[in-house]
């Protein structure tokens, strides 16, 4: 391996390297060709070459002599030292063969230089140094061939100096390139901020729709789950029905059917009896026995005349008759068909519009009713509230709400406490507020379902002094009200699963209707 001063004389003075390609110029000097060329490029375009060793100029572009024995020597250091792995980035201009990245770059020169390199152009003002780029040439003025060093306010443009004092741009107010990056980055970071603060509220508003959406979707299933539910519920209903109206037909038909041939059949054995004792009079040879019987021969006709008489037709029946019966049961088996088919479907069309928003009227709640803060639910209570006497507050524990409704179709839902006594339903709002005539399904102005302890837990129905009771037991707390002003009807159901029909009133509405609830020891609340 060749000595540390031998290898120093082998190194070009441009990328102090071993020498690549070594020419020389006049004056002695040597240079790997690459690096040389670069260098006389550069000064071509000023008219005067120069030798970067020892400064000797030329008028013209000098002559490069190829020196063979330095490049065989350089070859054969070359060749002993290990390989240098290769640098990434922008290299440095005059360190090509070996690889060394640039550390700044010479506008003037147009080169890229590493950390040695830099010294000699770092010490003239007129070399200007800038970041490593391998584009040095988008730096400088496309007209002049300066460098840009002001930026134009007016044109919004990077110019020269020559561009400043005789150019286009003359007289325009022009800024130093540092000053107008920094007005420019300052106004990139305002219009950052406000794409960032924008960015967070669209960030808050997808989160806020996709919880939207995901409430929306277990809307939807909760949805398509009840009308799943109540739909099936039809269908059983119908089912039920269907079986009833099938038995209903049989016993009707079949049942009188029977019954006649079962009286004929008596009829026949009763006559056979009195034929054996018939003949067996007629058989007999003691006349004093014979005339001492009863003569049961004209009773035995006017019975057989009144017994043709009462059965009639075949079927122990007049035959007019039983027609006209079977017409007017055929036609109340269709009304009843009609209604509960009309029902089913009316609670349907009730679920799918949504409920009614129902708030309770505390200026007619009775004095032992607390009603809550949001109007929805009425307390029983053994302390009076002491409210102001008025015409239209209810004596007992009632309340109206402040809804009323005078057209269409409406629901709403109803949850029960613990109580001995509720009822739920409409009325007009001349209902009496005093004495038992105030009480809901006591008159002919009001509507009402009843339930509770008082009642064995049953349900029962109200209007105009007439209550019904029902046999079935109550299976849950929650009911819906609907409503078909037009149609005159008042339907009650139980919100089980699935949900259950209670009873429909039919009547011919003459006044607007409130919603009505009753309480006593316990509560009761409007749901939704």
């Amino acid at each position: 391996m060749a000595s540390a001063a031998v290898r120093d004389e082998l190194l070009c003075s441009i990328c102090l390297s071993l020498y690549t390609d070594p020419v020389t110029l006049r004056c002695g000097h040597n240079f790997c060709r690459g690096c040389i060329d670069q260098v006389l490029n550069i000064q071509d375009g000023s008219g005067v070459f120069s030798c970067p060793e020892c400064r000797a100029e030329f008028r013209k572009r000098p002559a490069l002599r190829r020196n063979v024995t330095l490049h065989n020597v350089a070859e054969r250091v070359l060749s002993t030292q290990p390989h240098q792995e290769e640098i990434t980035g922008i290299r440095c201009t005059y360190c090509i063969h070996s690889c060394i990245p640039a550390v700044k770059s010479c506008l003037m020169c147009e080169a890229s230089l590493c950390a040695d390199h830099l010294r000699v152009h770092s010490k003239s003002a007129e070399h200007v140094l800038t970041e490593p780029s391998t584009n040095l040439e988008s730096r400088k003025c496309s007209v002049h061939k300066e460098v840009l060093k002001y930026y134009c306010t007016k044109d919004a443009i990077c110019i020269c100096v020559s561009c400043s004092l005789a150019g286009e741009h003359r007289g325009h107010q022009v800024e130093m390139l540092d000053e107008a990056s920094e007005k420019k980055k300052s106004k990139l970071r305002n219009v950052l901020q406000k794409l960032f603060t924008k960015r967070e509220k669209t960030k808050e508003r997808v989160r806020s729709l996709e919880e939207r959406r995901r409430n929306a979707e277990e809307k939807a299933h909760g949805g398509v789950e009840r009308v799943t539910a109540l739909f099936r519920d039809i269908r059983r209903q119908l089912d039920d029905l269907e079986k009833r109206v099938l038995s209903e037909i049989f016993r009707r038909e079949m049942g009188e059917t029977l019954s006649a041939l079962i009286k004929m059949q008596i009829k026949k054995e009763m006559m056979s009896r009195k034929m054996r004792h018939i003949e067996e009079l007629s058989n007999m040879t003691d006349p004093l026995t014979v005339l001492q019987e009863p003569d049961t021969c004209d009773l035995y006709d006017s019975e057989e005349e009144g017994g043709d008489e009462d059965t009639g037709g075949p079927d122990g029946g007049d035959e007019d008759t039983g027609k006209a019966d079977g017409g007017n049961w055929d036609a109340k088996l269709i009304l009843h068909l009609s209604h509960t088919l009309s029902d089913l479907i009316r609670g349907v069309v009730f679920y799918v519009q949504g409920p009614a928003d129902i708030l309770l009227d505390i200026n007619t709640a009775g004095n032992y009713l607390l009603i809550s803060d949001d109007l929805k639910t009425a307390s029983w209570t053994e302390i009076s509230q002491n409210r102001p006497e008025t015409a239209e507050r209810f004596q007992y524990y009632q309340v109206m709400s402040r809804r009323r409704f005078s057209s269409g179709r409406h629901y709403w839902d109803v949850e029960i406490g613990r109580s001995e006594e509720w009822g739920m339903g409409i009325c007009y709002p001349t209902i009496d507020r005093r004495e038992h005539q105030s009480y809901l399904g006591y008159n002919n102005k009001s509507w009402c379902l009843y339930g509770g302890r008082v009642y064995n837990k049953q349900y029962a129905v109200g209007h105009d002094s007439k209550v019904i009771q029902f046999p079935h037991q109550i299976s849950s707390n929650r009911f819906r009200i609907c409503l078909d002003y037009e149609a005159g009807q008042l339907s009650f159901y139980e919100l089980c699963d699935p949900i259950r029909h209670l009873h429909t009133f039919l009547a011919s509405f003459t006044e607007p209707l409130h919603p009505v609830l009753c309480v006593w020891r316990g509560y009761i609340k409007i749901l939704g």
